[in-house]
This record gives structure tokens, sequence and C-alpha cells, in this order.
């Protein structure tokens, strides 16, 4: 895996002006997923997730393509597998983080 850095935003404010953040992910070579979820911003309708995440899973798929030099939708068909295989056995569990606030 390759060395951890912060991904650089540089330029992007006029895209995040007026957004809301509601989902950080972190990784560890190994080791699980982190996420710290706040879904006030998308709504009270867990649907609106749903949609915020399969718009992630798309915008993945481009970034593996230029990343790697490989078709988008060759990227998007193997995310689509980690996805399905995650939700037939899950790999964790998440945790609540009650009494913090919203935030999951």
């Amino acid at each position: 895996m390759a060395k951890s850095r912060p991904l650089d935003l540089t330029g992007c404010e006029p895209l995040l002006d007026g957004a809301s953040e509601f989902l950080r992910m972190w990784t560890r070579s190994g080791g699980p997923v982190t996420c710290f979820i706040d879904p006030v911003p998308l709504g009270a309708d867990p649907f609106g997730f749903g949609i915020a995440l399969v718009d992630c899973v798309r915008h993945g798929a481009k970034a593996y393509a230029q990343a790697l030099g490989i078709p988008e939708e060759a990227a998007l068909e193997r995310i689509w597998e980690g996805f399905d295989a995650e939700r037939d056995r899950p790999t964790d569990e998440p945790v609540s983080l009650t009494g913090k606030g919203v935030i999951n």
C-alpha cells in the first residue's frame, strides 16, 4: 500500500462552496476501514445516503481508471464485486460513537 498522504483539494474550493461534509473515511493496511458519518446534511431519509454512496462508487471508478490506466467500466465492475463481497460477508462491525453528537 502506498504511503498515506492527505488529499490535496487545492483548487476545489468552488466545488465545495455551500456544500456540507457528511463522510470521512480512512484505511489501514490489513486493517479495518474507519468511517465518520453525519447523516444530517443528507436529510432524514437514508435513501439519500445510498445515492451518495453510488455517486462515490462511480467517482471511485473514474479515479482508479485514471490512476491505473484501466478502463473505467473495468474499475467499476471490480468495485461492485468488492461491494457485493462485503455485503455478503462483512469484514467488520460498525461501532457507534454514542455521546459524540450525531456522528457515527
